[in-house]
């Protein structure tokens, strides 16, 4: 995604609502409900595997870095793809923790949480964490934050457990919740809307070693509602009059396509209704970056991924792999390969290229196109490379190696170079154009360029038909492609000049047979938020939905493909 006037976009977790009280479950009463957590779908969550004797959790040191490469905020995962708890009431979690070689943490989320380009945002949350006989007990409330990139818990508090290998349970009474370490209750707290949402989404992690999992189970006093639920996407279904459909009527075999994150396609029904119902292919905004798939070197977190191929499969859906090669969102290792001499290279270069052919043989037919190179060019829209890792240990040519390594890997899976502000023909345009044939020709296997069309604002970024018509031209002529790969348009003049200029885009695309594809870069405003110059949250409104309801750019979009 591209950056242009510092613009990083996240989903929010939405507004807290106050508790219920409902009675608990009595001493020595027999439960209502009781669910064996560790027989439940535990396949998509990174750092998580099963076995007969439950679940072993190891570190997956997943974090999320700065556009600079600075910082690493914690990015611990969670269940999203399995299953949740559906909890209109009291209840009870208990998980007994064995063979802890450093520390081992219970994570319950309000909702799941945010993950942007460059941070997490926290929704309410309460979270255990053991390290030897100290119970760390932080809780989130679901508060702005002062600095969304270093969350701090609201309340966070440390006890001494009795005995380490006792089994740890959380009960919520009514407004009260109570946190206990075999039948000690060891912390009493007045949550009030940290469970007001009736959904309870699971964590589990480790931030240094690993543990195992030898029970965990979900118990409710008689009468109350306790049960599980898988992800909202399930039941979501192609709409005869959504986009996609209307697009193939318009020009068969041309996909209407979003950016997706897993977080929403689990927990939002709106979101999923409308990404199903209309797009006919995703993009994963960061679940296929660098940092997302190998935190440490030769170590790979592939689960989250997985997960949103496997819904999109489901769902008939193509998937384009977004990214390989790209200066940001790196993960440390990858950051800090040496390049300092020759033998330092060549080190380097056989760690990077291990990477790229680990994930590539991974997805190996599972994906329509890929994203080889992205955003080779400097940030500040001139012509020059980025002199990242790839460039340093390759050198310039370093795209036509990476388009090697990726067909080497999956020869199927049609390449890209996907750059922003190279929409309209001038100096960036030609360079993105030179780098794609320039790599074609040491050997590369490029199919064609996305170009990312972000309009950011209508009055300095805002694309014409002719521009667009010209450029798909030129990449013709070249004999490449073209894919609108990240469109988005602010409503900053208004939501019908933002309608103009998202089907000004559209209908381009449409009308030119070098343009085989076009992408949005997301789905709903209800997820469309930005941290400004001044660090100060803002929600944007630049997506064809809002807070679930097509907005008018949708309904012009429906129009522009015969609807």
């Amino acid at each position: 995604m591209t950056v242009g006037r510092h613009v990083l976009r996240f989903l929010t977790s939405g507004i807290l609502v106050a508790l219920a009280g409902c009675s608990a479950i009595a001493p020595g009463q027999a439960p209502g409900v009781v669910i064996d957590l560790l027989q439940e779908d535990w396949r998509y969550m990174p750092g998580v595997t099963t076995d007969p004797g439950g679940l072993q959790v190891a570190a997956t040191a997943r974090s999320i870095v700065a556009q600079d490469g600075a910082g690493g905020q914690s990015n611990p995962p969670l269940n999203l793809a399995g299953m949740h708890l559906v909890a209109a009431g009291d209840f009870e979690l208990s998980a007994s923790f064995t063979d802890v070689t450093a520390d081992a943490s219970l994570a319950l989320y309000y909702t799941p949480p945010v993950i942007a380009d460059e941070f997490r945002i926290e929704p309410a949350s309460l979270r255990l964490t053991l390290r030897g006989a100290d119970l760390e007990i932080a809780v989130f409330d679901g508060s702005p934050q002062q600095d969304v990139t270093d969350p701090r818990p609201a309340r966070d508090e440390h006890v001494t457990v009795a005995d380490p290998k006792a089994a740890l349970s959380v009960r919520r009474t009514g407004n009260t919740l109570a946190v206990a370490s075999g039948d000690d209750t060891v912390s009493s707290l007045p949550l009030g809307g940290v469970f007001g949402s009736g959904e309870i989404w699971l964590g589990l992690s480790s931030s240094a070693g690993s543990f195992r999992v030898s029970s965990f189970t979900a118990t409710a006093p008689p009468g109350a509602t306790l049960n599980t639920a898988g992800p909202q996407v399930a039941p979501a279904e192609p709409s005869v009059g959504g986009l996609q459909a209307l697009a193939s009527s318009t020009r068969p075999g041309f996909t209407i396509g979003a950016a997706v994150a897993l977080g929403p396609l689990a927990s939002d029904a709106d979101y999923a209704r409308n990404l199903v119902g209309n797009f006919g292919a995703v993009t994963p905004e960061n679940a296929m970056k660098p940092q997302s798939l190998s935190p440490r070197q030769s170590v790979y977190t592939f689960e989250e991924a997985d997960a949103i191929i496997a819904i999109a499969e489901s769902k008939g859906l193509a998937v384009h792999g977004h990214t390989i090669a790209f200066t940001e969102s790196m993960p440390l290792w990858m950051q800090e390969l040496s390049t300092g001499n020759e033998l330092e290279r060549r080190a380097s270069a056989e760690a990077l290229l291990d990477y790229v052919t680990a994930v590539v043989t991974h997805f190996k037919g599972r994906l329509k196109s890929l994203d080889v190179v992205n955003e080779p060019f400097d940030a500040a829209q001139g012509t020059s490379m980025q002199q990242n890792i790839w460039y340093r240990v390759f050198g310039p040519g370093y795209p036509a190696v990476v388009s090697q390594a990726v067909y080497d890997a999956d020869p199927t899976v049609l390449q890209f170079i996907n750059e922003n502000g190279a929409d309209v023909p001038g100096p960036r345009q030609d360079a993105v154009l030179k780098l794609a044939l320039d790599t074609n020709s040491r050997g590369g296997h490029i199919y064609g360029v996305g170009l990312q069309a972000h309009v950011y604002d209508l009055e300095t970024d805002a694309i014409s038909a002719a521009d667009l018509a010209d450029t798909f031209t030129i990449f013709e002529d070249a004999g490449l492609f073209v894919r609108i790969s990240e469109n988005d348009v602010t409503d900053d003049l208004g939501t019908d000049a933002q309608a103009k200029q998202y089907t000004t885009v559209l209908a381009a695309c449409l009308r030119s047979p070098a343009c085989v594809s076009y992408t949005t870069w997301g789905v709903d405003d209800r997820y469309d938020w930005w941290i400004d110059d001044d660090d100060n949250l803002q929600q944007g409104h630049d997506f064809l939905f809002n807070d679930g309801q097509p907005t008018p750019a949708y309904d012009a979009m429906r129009q522009a493909l015969g609807g």
